[in-house]
């Protein structure tokens, strides 16, 4: 056997809710006290304590009463969930309320480290009553700033293409030095969020056109569904971002090899290179990939038979960390 990619999986998926010795407020959508015995509910995220005191905080300056409920333990009058005021029953009246908290902050100067300056994104990210549930709008919780969902601890979504040939060479962007996050590491071949009201094949041939300048017309009809990924990821910042991302395949055709090839096209990517396999495990090994880009190639790779049972001692484990369901068990 050659080396394990344990540790490839490891930097990514490297936060369990089960093993966490620090204190996390859950983050529902209702009062516990409004779910009845048939009608409990999933957090839809976990809060650290400087998040809670700033929810707090918008509370004491709200000019029409309290946006978010601190619910506090009976006996120890410690902080044990908060959740949205009754009066925000709708994802309107929800997006609209971390829209104003979310500027607010930013504009005070708070959590400057992620949603301060360059690192506001200005796109909008769904996120789901159920988060392992249909992407539709009845499923719909709210939606909010990309940059300030790590704040909350959702569960987030993208979409991820693996570009290859026949004799299992693969397309590798290198990061632009001018990107927010992760400047200059190794990426998959065309990668990017799922916004709001675009469908994961739909968000996938478009990041493949803005950032690889692949041509819709061969994109759509050839690109290939292949499932997804999911782990828990706790950023350099402390922050937990359980993520989901959507997997895709796209076969270049032999005769096409020296034809379709991907370029920089919206600043997000600084180069492409073919490498054939060997080198991406190498580079995979060496921590050169961004980690969840690194758990989509072996994802990528389990699935085509190059990272077996037979030369990976730890595959079962792989196999399952990189299809987590987060660990939200606990209902309110």
């Amino acid at each position: 056997m050659g080396p394990s990619f344990l540790a490839v999986v490891e930097a990514c998926d490297n936060f369990r809710l089960d093993r966490c010795e620090e204190r996390l407020v859950p983050f529902l959508l209702k009062s516990p006290s409004s779910s009845g015995s048939g009608d409990r509910q999933y957090p839809i995220g976990f809060l650290w304590d400087n998040v809670v005191r700033a929810l707090e905080s918008d509370n004491e300056g709200s000019k029409d009463g309290p946006r978010w409920i601190i619910h506090r333990d009976d006996n120890s009058k410690a902080i044990d969930a908060v959740s949205f005021s009754a009066t925000l029953s709708t994802p309107e009246k929800r997006s609209e309320a971390l829209k104003i908290l979310c500027e607010g902050w930013r504009e005070q100067g708070l959590f400057a480290n992620t949603i301060g300056g360059r690192m506001w994104r200005n796109e909008l990210y769904p996120v789901y009553n159920e988060p392992l549930g249909p992407l539709h709008e009845s499923n719909l919780a709210f939606v909010i700033e990309r940059a300030a969902s790590g704040l909350f601890g959702i569960v987030t979504y993208g979409v991820h293409l693996t570009l290859y040939t026949s004799d299992w060479k693969i397309w590798v962007a290198k990061r632009s030095m001018t990107k927010q996050t992760w400047p200059g590491w190794l990426d998959n071949s065309a990668a990017g969020g799922l916004p709001y009201k675009l469908t994961p094949l739909e968000s996938m041939v478009k990041e493949a056109e803005e950032e690889a300048s692949l041509p819709q017309s061969f994109v759509g009809p050839n690109i290939k569904g292949a499932g997804a990924v999911s782990y828990f990821y706790r950023s350099d910042k402390g922050w937990l971002q359980p993520e989901v991302e959507y997997v895709y395949d796209l076969l270049i055709p032999s005769d096409q090899v020296d034809s379709l090839i991907p370029k920089p096209s919206d600043g997000e990517v600084e180069s492409f290179e073919l490498l054939p396999m060997a080198v991406v495990k190498q580079k995979m090994l060496e921590g050169l990939f961004k980690p969840n880009c690194a758990v989509v190639l072996l994802d990528f790779m389990i699935r085509h038979g190059h990272i077996t049972p037979e030369n990976e001692p730890h595959f079962l484990e792989i196999l399952t960390r990189i299809h987590g369901t987060f660990g939200f068990s606990q209902t309110y």
